[in-house]
């Protein structure tokens, strides 16, 4: 007679796939690490969450970094959430790491927004750190080789964005990189691409910035520095790529298997475009199957043609309008010298909500 499986060992492959597809982006999780929890001994590393053995090696071997990587861990999350605040997807799945639901642990085009973010994020966050003073194994970035124009001179501290990005990429992406065959080679491909696609957008982020001296205001000498915009900015050029971004196939091109236009065999993927695998839900409806959480009980905007307004964000399904009350300070008095006192005045608003 047969023995019949346990229902576990059966799931255990599919476990192990699902972990591998979305491991790339488990080290979010460090952002629900305490304020009052800091990694500054090497057995912390260990008990930090979404960690694969290689980070946890890195935590080891730079743990003055890791409180720098923490909190670029929460710069993705609340930047993420408020570049998409205004649409149906709202990144706000990305709350549970590490155990994504389906919209990010597949190889959708939110999953891809998500790790192009993630990559730019945590070398921006450490870029910025060494400009700061926060690291001890970093100062601000080379002065840059060409000659300034007449009037204008180097100097300031620029953000390093060459050590940001090589310990940013280090770090980012040692989960893809573990060499291991399995199915999820084709999501490897893509969630590599597209961490590569957020470093590309940050090196576009680098950008003169100069401070003004001279005498009454005059700016007859500026002095200038190569510095990066500010993670809104980059957020911005990447939700640009994710409304535009390409559906790709993994398919064998001569001796080896590559991401490939689905649509568009005449060309190869583009090294500045975002590429998914698999098509997402419309994410009007709950469905936990595919990660949607619906949009019931958003709130919209009534008088908007864009992603938040009420005919889009609700779907078609109508809305509710509610009345809320903002206390807000008014009549603000200045007063000699030097303080300044406000009433406190309301007044309500009608919100709206979908049905």
């Amino acid at each position: 007679m047969k023995r019949a499986s346990h229902p576990l060992l059966l799931c255990l492959p599919a476990l192990l796939l699902l972990s591998q597809v979305c491991s790339g982006i488990k080290w979010l999780a460090l952002s629900q690490t305490p304020a009052s929890m800091p990694v500054n001994r090497t057995n912390h590393c260990k008990g930090l969450q979404g960690l694969v053995s290689a980070q946890v090696q890195l935590c080891r071997s730079n743990l003055e970094l890791m409180q720098t990587i923490i909190q670029a861990a929460r710069e993705v999350q609340k930047t993420c959430q408020k570049a998409f605040g205004d649409m149906r997807w709202n990144c706000s799945s990305i709350e549970n790491a590490p155990r994504y639901p389906p919209d990010l642990e597949r190889g959708t085009r939110e999953s891809a927004f998500v790790y192009a973010l993630a990559a730019a994020t945590i070398s921006h966050t450490i870029a910025r750190a060494c400009t700061s003073g926060d690291l001890r194994y970093c100062s601000c970035g080379p002065v840059p080789g060409e000659i300034p124009e007449p009037g204008y001179r180097w100097g300031g501290c620029a953000d390093n964005l060459h050590y940001g990005l090589v310990m940013g990429t280090k770090f980012a992406d040692a989960p893809m990189k573990i060499k291991k065959k399995s199915r999820s080679q084709a999501n490897k491909l893509m969630h590599l691409h597209n961490s590569e696609v957020g470093r590309l957008a940050l090196r576009d982020a680098l950008e003169l910035k100069c401070k003004c001296h001279g005498v009454s205001g005059s700016c007859s000498i500026r002095t200038c520095w190569k510095g990066l915009q500010d993670l809104k900015n980059i957020a911005v050029d990447l939700k640009t790529k994710y409304l535009s971004a390409t559906k790709v196939v993994h398919r064998p091109m001569g001796t080896r298997k590559e991401l490939v236009p689905k649509d568009i065999d005449i060309r190869p993927v583009r090294a500045n475009e975002l590429v998914y695998l698999q098509s997402s839900p419309d994410f009007c409806s709950r469905n936990d199957k595919h990660g949607s959480f619906g949009t019931q009980g958003r709130q919209c905007n009534k008088t908007s043609s864009g992603s938040d307004s009420c005919d889009l964000m609700c779907c078609g399904r109508g809305y509710n309008p509610y009345m809320e009350t903002l206390v807000e300070k008014c009549h603000c008095k200045y007063h000699w010298c030097c303080y300044v006192t406000c009433k406190r005045c309301e007044r309500t608003v009608e919100r709206y909500i979908c049905k």
